[in-house]
């Protein structure tokens, strides 16, 4: 669908909603051409991923759609991490709740220069910030796919998803949802242990059939802001070495930046607080090597 027609209007063969799969039964063509109608108006689709918890995984995906927007893109940003939804607070938009119309999710929409960013995230949907979610399977199952077919998305050049760590529930259900996507950015930092666990992520993606469009290696070396040295507190390069060593594309390295923290805790990403610093300056080489791959 597109131009606002309906999956019975579209006249785009290529429309995989256009036409009933064998056995699919009534309930599941509708959901499906939900699904489709909103999603065939968003150009690119990025899911980030990483293996292991507390590599920076939600910094890295908030601060790249915040670079593409920056650069006059129209961007949503979807936070799949149910039971650890982050993306409000380091947009500090905590306080925000999903508007409702007729059949659809209002996503929350963040300033951003001059482009469109707008945001979707359980944590909207929770009375109390620090309530917890204590959800099965099949829960966060429907509750990714109505953010996804029911969510007010419009016409954006870029949907750039937020994963928790691992490859349960969340990631797997993005990926049978979203055939289409351009593919997955995956995150480590340098040391082998979390490198490790990539590999593994780089391995579902593979049988997912979810392209990998780049590693990004964040925490990668710190620099002295008295002296100008750089250390490599958690090691450098493991990001770089696995990329090459499973055959996928290295996107760039993220310094260590006390800014970066301080920035989040603030909601202000750095490449918006801080667009002139060295960390801002990977972000947005980061997010120009996306726009120039699409």
């Amino acid at each position: 669908m597109t131009d606002g027609k309906t999956c019975e209007e579209c006249d785009d063969s290529r429309c995989a909603a256009r036409d009933r799969r064998e056995g699919e039964a009534d309930e599941a063509l509708r959901e499906r051409r939900a699904l489709e109608a909103r999603m065939c108006r968003i150009r690119h689709k990025v899911v980030v991923l990483s293996g292991k918890g507390g590599v920076g995984k939600s910094t890295v995906a908030v601060n790249l759609a915040t670079a593409l927007a920056m650069a006059g893109k129209r961007v949503g940003l979807l936070d799949v991490d149910i039971h650890g939804p982050s993306v409000p607070k380091l947009l500090h938009v905590e306080g925000g709740r999903l508007g409702a119309s007729e059949n659809a999710l209002i996503p929350v929409e963040v300033e951003c220069g001059p482009g469109k960013l707008v945001v979707m995230s359980i944590g909207f949907l929770l009375r109390n910030r620090d309530d917890a979610v204590i959800w099965r399977g099949p829960m966060k199952l429907g509750a990714i796919r109505q953010f996804l077919a029911e969510g007010e998305w419009g016409d954006l050049d870029w949907l750039v998803i937020d994963s928790p760590p691992g490859t349960g529930d969340e990631p797997l259900t993005v990926a049978q949802l979203l055939p289409d996507a351009d593919g997955a950015i995956v995150v480590t930092t340098p040391q082998d242990v979390a490198v490790a666990d990539v590999r593994r992520c780089v391995v579902f993606c593979r049988q997912v059939k979810m392209p990998v469009i780049g590693v990004v290696e964040n925490m990668s070396g710190y620099t002295c802001p008295k002296c100008g040295e750089v250390s490599g507190i958690f090691g450098s390069g493991g990001g770089k070495a696995m990329a090459e060593e499973m055959g996928v594309p290295y996107l760039g390295d993220i310094p260590i930046d006390p800014e970066v923290v301080a920035s989040g805790d603030g909601g202000a990403p750095i490449v918006r607080s801080k667009p002139g610093s060295e960390t801002a300056r990977a972000f947005a080489r980061i997010a120009a090597t996306l726009m120039e791959k699409a």
